[in-house]
C-alpha cells in the first residue's frame, strides 16, 4: 500500500496546523493588549503615561443627581449623615470642594466639630464648610455632612446606614462623595479618572521630586489637548489634582497647568481651597 508523500494529503494534519496558526494569532493579539495595558496601569512608583489615550470618549454619559437611597440606604426618616474625621495638619481639600458641589445639588446640613485630641484649630478650619444654617429643621435636609477635626493619620469617613461602613484615605472618600453627584462615565474615562486620582495622592502629594516633575510634564501635555484633565468637563481628577497641587511645592508650573489652575479657581466650589491649604 503506497504511503502519502506530504502533509497536504492528511486532512487531520491540515486542521491541526490551521488551529495552531489561529492560537498563535490570538496569543500575539493578547500580548499586544497586555503591553498596552501595562503602559496605563499606575502605581505609586510608576511613571505617568496616560497622555496617549484618546480624549474623545471622556465625557459624562449621565449628568444628574444620584439616588441617595441606592448609595446610602433608605433613611427611615433619619437624616443620613456623612461624618469625616480629618487631621488639621493635613487638610483634605478635595473633600471640602466636593462638599461645595454637593451643596449645589442637595439640601445639606453642614457642621464642624473639634475633637479633644486637637489642641490648636485655626478659625478658618472651624468655618471650612461655610456658615452653619439653622433656618430649617433637621428633617428638611437631604444629607448631613459633618467634619470632625481629630488627630488621625488619614481621613476617615462613616455614613449613617446599618453597617456603618468605614472608608479611609482622601482619594477613596473623594471617590465616594463624587458618586453622590450622579455623574457616570464610560469605562475608558472612569479608568483615567481613577488613575489620575491615585497619581495626585501618591505621586504629587507623597512622591519624590522626580515623580512630581513627571506628573507635571504629563499633566501639561494632557491639558494642551483638552480644557480639563479628562475630557471637556470637570471630573474628580481635576478636583483631586488641583487640591494636591495647592499642597505641594513645585519648582516650576508649566503654562498649560497654570491656565487650568486659573480656570478651576473661576469655579465657586474651589473658592475655599486656596485659603485652607
Amino acid at each position: 500500500m503506497e504511503m502519502y508523500k506530504n502533509g497536504n494529503d492528511y486532512p487531520a494534519l491540515q486542521d491541526l496546523e490551521s488551529r495552531q496558526t489561529e492560537i498563535l494569532k490570538r496569543l500575539y493579539e493578547l500580548k499586544a493588549v497586555v503591553d498596552g495595558l501595562s503602559k496605563t496601569v499606575l502605581t505609586p512608583d510608576a511613571d505617568l503615561d496616560v497622555t496617549e489615550i484618546s480624549q474623545v470618549c471622556c465625557v459624562p454619559t449621565i449628568h444628574t443627581r444620584a439616588n441617595l437611597d441606592s448609595i446610602l440606604g433608605k433613611s427611615s426618616g433619619v437624616l443620613r449623615d456623612i461624618v469625616i474625621n480629618a487631621s488639621p495638619s493635613e487638610v483634605p481639600l478635595s473633600l471640602l470642594v466636593l462638599h461645595s458641589l454637593l451643596c449645589e445639588q442637595y439640601r445639606v446640613l453642614s457642621s464642624v466639630h473639634v475633637h479633644s485630641s486637637v489642641k490648636n484649630n485655626p478659625a478658618q478650619l472651624r468655618n471650612c464648610l461655610g456658615e452653619e444654617s439653622s433656618s430649617r429643621s433637621r428633617q428638611e435636609y437631604q444629607l448631613g455632612f459633618t467634619v470632625i477635626w481629630k488627630d488621625v493619620s488619614k481621613p476617615q469617613m462613616k455614613f449613617s446606614i446599618q453597617s456603618m461602613c468605614s472608608i479611609e484615605g482622601e482619594g477613596n472618600i473623594a471617590r465616594f462623595l463624587f458618586s453622590l453627584l450622579g455623574r457616570e462615565y464610560d469605562p475608558v474615562a472612569s479608568t483615567q479618572i481613577d488613575s489620575w486620582v491615585d497619581v495626585a495622592i501618591f505621586q504629587l502629594k507623597m512622591g519624590s521630586n522626580k515623580e512630581k516633575a513627571a506628573v507635571m510634564r504629563s499633566l501639561n501635555s494632557v491639558l494642551g489637548k483638552s480644557p480639563c484633565v479628562v475630557g471637556v468637563d470637570l471630573t474628580l481628577a481635576d478636583i483631586v489634582l488641583y487640591c494636591a497641587l495647592q499642597q505641594t511645592e513645585i519648582a516650576s508650573v508649566p503654562a498649560n497647568v497654570q491656565r487650568w489652575v486659573k480656570s478651576c479657581e473661576n469655579l465657586a466650589c474651589f473658592n475655599l481651597a486656596p485659603k485652607l491649604k
